[in-house]
């Protein structure tokens, strides 16, 4: 089987390589992925910085045309792309197509902004001298990216920062290297000079504690758990490097008496359990009023019986495996957690057997949970939800802000009151009325508070808070 290996100073290169395995069927290799050592990511850190004093100052033309390419080749392949994500990952296939369309809007939303890069022109308090505001870019950007969304992540960090003319030191998760190969060699061929991308793909603490260590990256953008991000944190005050941080959620979608069931029901399943839960803007607390609890929970659990879970490939699946074993095994230790503690199995938290050997699991529907459980508190990252019974709104709003994170928030109303109270309320970065938590568009930022994110936001012209810095030029006329 052909080895895909690392892409470093523009040659591929790398010998030892492991298994990629399909969650949904784990017989199935997908793939042979090279595992990058210390020394290769050295290698790379050194190819992005020589590389990094032509990229930075590289025309605006010549960086929409590669990103245009890019997009370009992503769209053509979002069938293919998709099915490799699906294969990789275990989301089912119209939300992998999904996400790698997105990918591609990604890509095309950055080629736009390389032309539209601007700075000011403003007058100073002192007479005769002009004042010029411009961005430049970082530099050498380090890029770690975690498993649930192996396309769309890698693009919304890859794109703008060699749209702003910075060069990169990218290594994703281990469980899914084949979208992230895939977004690089597209690059790659699209005409990135030597060194200005570099993919080295490998294990955390190896590739990526060597990142940590490196002097020489000036920024670098990270999603993934709040402890691997907070070890970001800490190594990067010793190099005073800029970083930005993504990691998790324990996301609240609150259920108001006058909402529609309907849409309620709808949002708070996509919300938990679409993607086999394992988003960070997944709602694992539903918090319900108390006059439509009790049809709330009717209708939520008929819901969950409708759903399929099955193979990610296969026509008519709603949900996918988990997305590996050592996951699964972390759902069902939060199920048992959740049993303890005192809240009700109201569905599912059993593992099923398919066709092929796969990590699927029932989506868990827990109710009599309070916000003070371990299953209310930590991010669990899977198909697992509680719902907490409050008595009104004010309740409602307290409980959904009282975590330690705060991603993304959801109500559902018909109350125009409640609406705009809440969007001005919710403790969160991002707020959804009516609608699933989980779900953004690629032209907006991202982004959370507390616990869920640090630095500036990514997407959209947002994202060239970080990779650029702001240059303040005097002239004396």
């Amino acid at each position: 089987m052909t080895i895909y290996q690392n892409l470093i100073a523009g040659e591929w290169t790398g010998a030892d390589a492991v298994e990629n395995i399909n969650p949904s069927d784990t017989k199935e290799v997908v793939g042979l992925y090279a595992s990058g050592s210390a020394a290769d990511t050295k290698n790379a850190i050194a190819a992005a910085k020589a590389a990094f004093p032509a990229w930075s100052r590289s025309g605006i033309w010549e960086r929409h045309v590669i990103l245009k390419k890019a997009g370009d080749e992503i769209m053509a392949r979002k069938d293919e792309l998709g099915a490799l994500l699906a294969r990789e990952e275990g989301k089912t296939l119209p939300e992998a197509i999904g996400e790698t369309i997105r990918a591609s809007q990604i890509f095309e939303f950055f080629a736009g902004e390389a032309l539209r890069l601007a700075g000011e022109v403003v007058p100073s308090v002192r007479p005769n001298i002009g004042v010029e505001i411009t961005r430049e870019p970082l530099g050498v950007i380090g890029i770690i990216t975690p498993w649930n969304f192996p396309i769309a992540i890698p693009a919304w960090k890859i794109a703008p920062a060699l749209c702003y003319g910075n060069t990169v030191v990218f290594k994703p998760a281990e469980l899914v290297p084949g979208c992230s190969w895939a977004i690089v060699d597209i690059l790659n061929r699209a005409g990135l000079p030597k060194g200005v991308l570099n993919l080295v793909m490998g294990k955390g603490s190896v590739v990526g504690q060597t990142m940590l260590d490196s002097p020489d990256l000036a920024g670098i953008t990270f999603t993934g758990s709040v402890g691997t991000g907070k070890r970001v944190a800490v190594s990067s005050i010793e190099h005073n490097r800029k970083i930005q941080l993504e990691m998790g959620g324990k996301n609240p979608m609150v259920i108001l008496d006058d909402a529609d069931l309907n849409v309620a029901v709808e949002a708070a399943a996509n919300s938990a359990f679409f993607s086999t839960g394992q988003r960070c803007t997944a709602s694992s607390r539903l918090i319900v009023t108390e006059g439509i609890h009790d049809r709330f929970v009717a209708a939520m659990t008929e819901r969950l019986k409708s759903l399929n879970v099955d193979h990610a490939l296969k026509t008519g699946t709603h949900i996918g495996p988990v997305v590996d074993e050592r996951q699964l095994k972390t759902d069902i230790d939060y199920i048992e957690i959740g049993r303890q503690e005192g809240a009700k199995l109201a569905f599912g938290g059993e593992l099923i057997s398919r066709d092929t050997p796969g990590f699927y699991l029932q989506p868990t529907l827990f109710t009599e949970a309070t916000n003070q459980m371990r299953i209310s508190r930590e991010e669990i990252f899977g198909p697992v939800a509680s719902v907490i019974r409050v008595r009104d709104y004010d309740e409602a709003l307290a409980v959904a802000n009282d975590t330690p994170f705060g991603l993304s928030s959801g109500i559902a109303t018909t109350s125009l009151k409640h609406a705009t109270h809440f969007k001005r309320n919710a403790e969160a970065g991002m707020v959804m009325v009516n609608l699933p938590t989980a779900g953004v568009d690629f032209h907006v930022p991202f982004g959370g508070r507390k616990g869920s994110s640090y630095g500036s936001r990514e997407q959209g012209k947002y994202a060239a808070e970080f990779f650029t810095v702001v240059k303040t030029a005097y002239t004396l006329a």
